[in-house]
């Protein structure tokens, strides 16, 4: 199932990139934005459930998916734009394995955990799961 969201995560980012392309916008502009979804890092000084929170509020397709919605109802091109370079970036985050975050901490994500490779642990809460 993870290499099945893995490659979801592939093409959602080639066809956005594809789909940027075609579009004819800047560059630039899709250099400049494609990372800042990742700011919602910083939300982890709060503590993992607002880190949590707030990462999962700004890597689910919710949100540009809206945001589309809203250029298409007010014929502004820029809200296409910077949601295409939004999903791109959220295809990107799943195609290398870091998907939504549990509140146990960052490392538990719905593509599984990542990082230091570590004993089995739940990730709903971080507890270690002992062999049966």
């Amino acid at each position: 199932m993870r290499d099945l969201l893995r490659w979801e995560g592939v093409a959602l980012f080639v066809g956005m990139t594809v789909f940027y392309w075609i579009s004819g916008a800047s560059w630039l502009q899709y250099a400049l934005i494609f990372f800042v979804p990742d700011i919602a890092f910083v939300a982890y000084l709060a503590g993992p459930r607002i880190g949590a929170g707030v990462y999962n509020a700004t890597h689910a397709t919710i949100g540009p998916l809206l945001l589309v919605l809203f250029g298409l109802l007010t014929a502004e091109p820029l809200p296409g734009s910077l949601a295409i370079i939004w999903l791109a970036h959220i295809g990107f985050d799943r195609m290398l394995g870091y998907g939504l975050k549990y509140e146990a901490g960052f490392q538990f994500t719905h593509l599984g955990r990542i990082g230091k490779p570590a004993a089995a642990t739940d990730a709903t809460t971080g507890d270690h799961i002992k062999a049966a």
